[in-house]
């Protein structure tokens, strides 16, 4: 009896390393390194797989997730033939998707559809993230010349397809067909926090959309986007050659077209509770800023930082710019002010009314139809108006200023 025990004890220890080797966390390198999407998915599961015991694994899962996210909308535009406006008035319109010789008709409910995908698989990613615990060591070198995107839905992530790719064509308008430089950050716990607020600033837009019902800007102007893709208007006011490329303002038809699109801005609310969320969206990016500033600043390291803190000498090799002290402030200031805004404690100004400003709360919780137009001359907005405390032109040139030549909004996108 001794004899078989100690049998069976030697084939415990035997096994253990296997054992261990099978429960190891799986190499967030397959996922941000992968060529193919099968080869990617088959990362991701894993990664999802291992997160509620892993930290590290819930991180890569929510990068992961974050950026099949922009996937699926890129795909969803590919299909039907997106041409890029390249405007920043469309910010979810402006990923650089290439040309489709043979797009698919689209229809309203079919976009609606791609938004809905794409807001809720944000929402996974965000609350992956948000599952890791503030004090977990985190330390990913990534190269972002090497993670990429499916952006044609053909199964692969080419090298024009790289983050830094992506990122050098919403600059110049278009993907290239070169290969990305190489472009290595260390991210850590502080841009886990970064990441999840991004997630929520493109939730708050995709729920503001999806609570409105648009179809008469779909029909009467979206040809200006998707020109092959068989809309109300196409064959009426799209150029036989089809008008192809070029950003709104320097072609004359997606300018009219443009012009149509923001007359039919006049959209009625059909799901308010999204228009709610948008809101809550918005304050839950300012609080993990917040976050995320309060870990930069605790770090002693200055290895590779996508983000770094005024202690973290030296330009980030991607923007160029250097945070200092006086930056990081304003920043903190800025995010005061939105959260004011957002929580109706402060008004926003309008410039037809002088002792009376917007209750941006109010227009969020108590939601009305959205009427661009007629939101900036007045009467849209006139439901909100209240007395109280109005943000003066002041008070954010101050916030401005701080941010020297490189200006606030710069900054404010890389901050996030």
């Amino acid at each position: 009896m001794k004899r078989l025990s100690s049998l069976m004890a030697s084939a415990v220890i035997l096994l253990l390393p296997l054992a261990s080797a099978s429960d190891a966390a799986p190499d967030p390198a397959a996922l941000f390194e992968a060529k193919t999407v099968a080869d990617r998915d088959g990362a991701l599961a894993a990664l999802e797989a291992a997160a509620p015991s892993d930290p590290a694994s819930a991180y890569a899962a929510g990068a992961g997730e974050f950026f099949t996210a922009l996937e699926i909308l890129a795909g969803g535009l590919h299909r039907h033939g997106f041409d890029s406006p390249q405007s920043f008035m469309l910010p979810l319109m402006r990923l650089p998707v290439p040309d489709n010789p043979n797009p698919e008709p689209l229809t309203y409910e079919e976009f609606r559809a791609i938004l809905t995908a794409f807001r809720d698989r944000l929402q996974k990613s965000a609350a992956t993230l948000g599952s890791v615990p503030a004090d977990a060591d985190i330390g990913m070198a990534i190269d972002l010349g090497r993670l990429g995107i499916d952006l044609n839905e053909d199964g692969q992530i080419a090298l024009d397809e790289s983050a830094v790719a992506i990122m050098a064509a919403l600059s110049r308008g278009s993907v290239q067909d070169t290969a990305a430089p190489a472009l290595t950050f260390r991210f850590d716990r502080a841009d886990g926090y970064w990441l999840q607020g991004y997630a929520e600033f493109l939730m708050a837009q995709a729920d503001f959309w999806l609570a409105h019902d648009f179809r008469s800007m779909f029909d009467g102007s979206f040809h200006m986007l998707f020109p092959r893709a068989k809309l109300p208007l196409q064959d009426t006011l799209v150029p036989l050659d089809g008008g192809m490329n070029g950003s709104v303002f320097s072609s004359e038809w997606r300018l009219a077209d443009f012009i149509s699109l923001v007359h039919l801005i006049n959209w009625q609310v059909v799901e308010p509770e999204r228009r709610q969320a948008a809101r809550r969206h918005l304050l839950e990016m300012i609080r993990l800023s917040r976050e995320d500033w309060k870990a930069i600043r605790a770090e002693t390291d200055n290895d590779r930082e996508w983000l770094p803190g005024p202690q973290q000498k030296g330009p980030n090799p991607l923007t160029g710019l250097e945070v200092g002290e006086e930056q990081v402030q304003a920043w903190l200031a800025a995010l005061t002010m939105a959260e004011d805004l957002l929580e109706g404690r402060l008004l926003l100004p309008h410039f037809r009314i002088a002792d009376k400003g917007i209750n941006m709360k109010r227009f969020f919780d108590e939601p009305k139809p959205f009427d661009l137009v007629l939101s900036i001359t007045g009467p849209a907005i006139a439901p909100y108006l209240e007395s109280g405390k109005i943000l003066t032109g002041d008070e954010f040139d101050q916030i401005q200023r701080q941010f020297g030549g490189a200006g606030f909004l710069t900054f404010a996108l890389w901050f996030n």
